[in-house]
């Protein structure tokens, strides 16, 4: 029998970027709890030095509540020792040469005994200022790439991307790599060292203009959802995404690559218990509003699919595929980790669990009184238009779309003011392609992978298939409670 994916990890050295992102912190979670016998964990985090490096870890991931199994099952002492132990706190940041880790020493020690690199590191602001995604999302990976190959003994470099960098495409997305300069509309070849010329252009150019920081931020951001329009992308950061992993694939040489693809990732299924998550994820921007009574309107296709994953079937994914190409020399794949085509659940389903939830389990005004949301849900197939104060004509669409991204600004009435609404028309047109997605994303590789462990008798990580999720009872029980626990309560 080959050993599991737990028995994998053991003795295994990893170094993990972004370590104080969502998902890492959980995937580090897993290994430390399953795997004590890890050799070490090299956790990468922006600080100013090593002393907070260490505070920022200790803040904002192990004091975290995700931790309180490993906590109880250890015990504070014990669990304190295990971190001193087998973590090592690493100032750094990824759109550096080796990643801006100054210490020679410590850098040395990496090289020599990392095995694997988990590049979770990155900005996901969609419409985040060209060169600043740039530099993380498209430059950064290819920083940590040369790091990886740096490395003595590399075994795998497993990068965390989006499914979302198929564009707005419709049908079924396979998992496919890219290739080098592809674009998604089939225009001329894309150029990378092209794209940061061109933002290093612009912004001498700025400067020379004696444009404000605020000026210098928009027209950054401005470029960054022209230049992905160009090419086919619907913003900043899937664009980015994409040509990070251009570069990964064309300069890994013989380094084996995985490049992990989650759609939109909620809160934990069930490890290390069910329902924690850390800070509102894309579907939450409804169900908050709604359950506070703010949002007053609700625009979708009813037929469309809402594709999400939980986070520990997400960190499970991850562990099993690594285990899949350690050392498989040359190996370049791509896994989906999405729901939408063996489990799909509709916008129209996830509707009628939110208002079920919060009928039941109303949350309170600030009179102590229960909140009853009073929402229109709208099909997109009508034609009907409304009128703002503005004087805009304007599609039924997209004010429904405004009323769910921007309660917070809009209220009960849209706004009569100028730089509100123009704020509130740029935000509707970075979020319409995710609110309104009707592609489907193909998971054969991973289903493929979890049959073959399933045979082999490797159950302990095989918990990653959607299969096994009922939307209702997930939605009721332990998605939304979660975010009313973890997010509205904090």
């Amino acid at each position: 029998m080959e050993p599991n994916c737990v028995q994998f990890l053991e003795n295994k050295t990893m170094l993990v970027t972004g370590a104080s992102g969502f998902l890492a912190k959980v995937f580090v979670e897993r290994v430390l709890r399953l795997q004590p016998n890890v050799k070490r964990l090299y956790l990468l985090v922006r600080a100013s030095d090593k002393k907070s490096a260490e505070q920022r870890l200790q803040s904002e991931v192990f004091e975290k509540d995700l931790f309180r199994v490993l906590r109880k099952n250890v015990g504070d002492q014990n669990l304190n020792a295990l971190i001193s132990e087998k973590v090592v706190p690493v100032t750094g940041d990824v759109s550096l040469n080796n990643m801006g880790v100054s210490d020679s020493d410590l850098l040395q020690d990496m090289m020599q005994e990392i095995d694997i690199v988990l590049h979770s590191a990155a900005t996901t602001r969609f419409d985040e200022r060209y060169d600043v995604a740039l530099r993380i999302n498209t430059f950064g990976a290819l920083n940590v790439l040369n790091f990886a190959k740096k490395c003595v003994k590399p075994q795998l470099l497993l990068h965390v991307s989006t499914a979302y960098v198929c564009g707005e495409r419709s049908g079924l997305i396979h998992e496919k790599p890219f290739a080098m300069g592809e674009t998604l509309n089939g225009k001329a070849k894309l150029d990378i060292n092209t794209e940061m010329q061109l933002v290093e252009h612009k912004l001498k150019q700025l400067v020379e203009q004696g444009c404000s920081k605020e000026e210098t931020k928009q027209a950054m951001r401005d470029l960054g959802m022209k230049r992905a329009k160009l090419y086919g992308w619907p913003n900043s950061y899937v664009f980015t995404k994409s040509m990070g992993e251009m570069l990964l694939g064309h300069y890994r040489e013989n380094l084996p690559i995985v490049i992990i693809r989650p759609t939109i990732i909620t809160s934990t299924f069930s490890d290390p218990f069910p329902g924690w998550i850390e800070g509102l994820k894309t579907v939450d921007s409804v169900i908050v509003p709604y359950g506070k009574g703010t949002l007053k309107c609700f625009l979708v296709d009813h037929k469309v699919v809402c594709d999400m994953i939980p986070v520990d079937m997400v960190a499970n994914a991850m562990i099993a595929t690594a285990a899949e190409h350690f050392g498989d020399s040359g190996s370049h794949t791509v896994y989906n980790v999405s729901s939408s085509y063996r489990n799909p659940v509709t916008y129209k389903q996830m509707y009628k669990f939110i208002a079920r939830y919060f009928k039941e389990s109303p949350l309170l005004g600030r009179n102590g009184m229960p909140i009853v949301p009073n929402v229109t849900l709208l099909s997109t197939m009508g034609r009907f238009r409304l009128y703002t104060k503005l004087r805009f004509k304007l599609p039924l669409q997209m004010l429904g779309l405004l009323s769910v991204i921007l309660p917070s600004q809009l209220g009960d009435k849209y706004q009569d003011n100028n730089r509100q609404f123009k704020k509130a028309m740029t935000l509707m047109k970075v979020y319409e392609p995710y609110l309104l997605f009707k592609g489907i994303f193909d998971d054969q590789n991973l289903e493929t992978l979890r049959i073959k462990n399933e045979a082999k008798g490797m159950h302990d990580l095989s918990g990653f298939n959607p299969k096994c999720i009922n939307w209702e009872d997930y939605f009721l029980n332990t998605h939304i409670h979660g975010v009313v626990t973890h997010v509205i309560d904090k």
